[in-house]
């Protein structure tokens, strides 16, 4: 064997023995982001989405997330999870065999902007925002004028037009605590029609509207395996996810203090 053969033999041997097997489990909303920066990561990835809207009914994300965890566990280096905190959804999550790996996040916006300190920063300056990004867009009803006409719809249909101007009234009461839509994104393709979709939004509903230029760091770090303490959280196999309480927003907790 040529000395130059055995060279990237022994190359090749060196980067594989690197290289870890993860699997991403995450909110379908990141799915672009997630999906774009681990072709770029030296890891190799599997993917489990689930659909966007759990975190409405925590519970109902805490099953679908553990299912999830249990079907992958002792299979991967680690589980990377695509959550924020997310209305305590992710309190209680373990694997026996496996680490998990969660963002120090309260929900998924701070994927996208890079940092829970940035996140804190704007919601502070910013009260009343709804956050606005490309998996959020194609994912889900967004507050504007498609929502709403779509809702009156279905409400027509179903219990005539006297009841459904009552039900819109009783229902998008809501929509009152707003005053500002915030679009964000990480660059990765084009972004003019959901910016575009945003404005359009905004001006219907009479919010101001921002655009904030996202930051990859977080995601690419994820994928990476670089996991700092004070951004990620590292749960050892038979420790579960735990609200901190303070500025690390979780903690791991051992089973046996459950």
């Amino acid at each position: 064997m040529r000395a130059d053969d055995l060279k990237c033999r022994v190359e090749h041997a060196i980067a594989t023995h690197k290289r870890k097997r993860f699997c991403v489990i995450a909110c379908h909303v990141l799915w672009r982001e997630l999906c774009h920066f681990a072709a770029q990561a030296p890891h190799v990835f599997d993917f489990r989405f689930l659909k966007q809207g759990l975190h409405n009914t925590p519970e109902r994300l805490r099953e679908e997330l553990q299912r999830a965890v249990d079907e992958c566990d002792g299979h991967y280096d680690a589980l990377l999870i695509g959550y924020g905190l997310c209305s305590n959804g992710l309190k209680g999550l373990r694997a026996r065999h496996t680490p998990l790996v969660c963002v120090r996040a309260h929900d998924c916006i701070t994927f996208l902007l890079g940092s829970k300190e940035r996140y804190r920063a704007y919601f502070d300056a910013h009260p009343g925002t709804y956050w606005y990004s490309p998996g959020w867009i194609e994912d889900s009803a967004m507050p504007g004028k498609d929502r709403y006409e779509a809702a009156l719809k279905t409400y027509i249909d179903e219990y005539g037009e006297e009841s459904a101007r009552y039900l819109m009234e009783a229902t998008e009461t809501w929509i009152s605590n707003y005053s500002n839509a915030a679009y964000v994104d990480l660059g990765i393709g084009g972004s003019d029609g959901y910016r575009d979709y945003t404005r359009a939004c905004a001006q219907w509903l009479g919010w101001q509207c921002d655009f904030l230029e996202g930051d990859t760091r977080l995601v690419r770090n994820l994928l990476n395996g670089d996991w700092d303490d004070e951004v990620f959280l590292v749960v050892p196999p038979g420790h579960m996810v735990a609200p901190s309480f303070d500025e690390r927003i979780i903690e791991a907790r051992a089973i046996s203090e459950e």
